[in-house]
């Protein structure tokens, strides 16, 4: 067993968050602040240390037990599984999967299969099989508003904060996918094994968090 917890952070605005809420709780985050060439960062007032990761790896972390705690989008989690504990919604990075078309087309006139291209194919695939649609998912890596312009789809499945950039290039959302937020995410062995500091430390983030409601 360890004597300090380890948390996985997703690198970038949920770092940036998460670190905010950290220092509202009292945790001296200077570590992850001014990294250096350090991976793994030691909160000196707590025993915590905490890793930088992108998102997908945050999940991996976790789920392995290399870390006993994640804070990671909703986004991620649908996206990858969650063979873990999802025990707070932290509110911060909120946005939403959405479906998006052209402005004026109708994606679910006609009986033909529809083409959807996403970043997140199995978020997409689950949100039309619900539906008890039959569509064909391309899995884009990069602007995956181009898919409908260039006739590669007839939609997309993708994040949507302000809908600027769906603007900006003639699409429009048309429904709601699933609503996106960062969580905090925990090992199920180190539940177990450490139960009276993880729920410290959620308390802590929990009173944190209403106190900034």
């Amino acid at each position: 067993m360890r004597e300090r917890l380890r948390i996985a952070l997703t690198k970038g605005r949920l770092q940036d968050r998460s670190v905010e809420l950290f220092e509202g709780m009292g945790l001296d985050c200077t570590p992850i602040r001014e990294p250096g060439r350090r991976l793994i960062h030691q909160i000196p007032n707590y025993p915590l240390d905490a890793v930088l990761a992108k998102a997908p790896d945050v999940i991996t972390y976790v789920e392995h037990g290399a870390c006993d705690l994640g804070i990671v989008g909703k986004d991620t989690i649908l996206e990858h599984g969650h063979a873990f504990y999802e025990v707070l919604d932290l509110g911060f990075g909120a946005c939403r999967f959405a479906l998006a078309v052209k402005e004026g087309f109708d994606f679910y006139g006609g009986y033909q299969t529809r083409r959807v291209a996403s970043k997140y194919p199995g978020v997409t695939r689950a949100f039309f099989e619900k539906k008890g649609m039959d569509v064909s998912v391309i899995k884009i890596e990069g602007s995956v508003e181009l898919a409908p312009l260039l006739d590669l789809a007839d939609g997309i499945v993708d994040i949507v904060e302000t809908g600027a950039t769906l603007k900006a290039n003639g699409l429009v959302p048309i429904e709601t996918v699933a609503q996106v937020s960062a969580r905090l995410i925990v090992n199920t062995a180190s539940m177990k094994l450490y139960k009276e500091q993880i729920t410290d430390f959620m308390e802590k983030c929990q009173r944190e968090l209403e106190r900034g409601l």
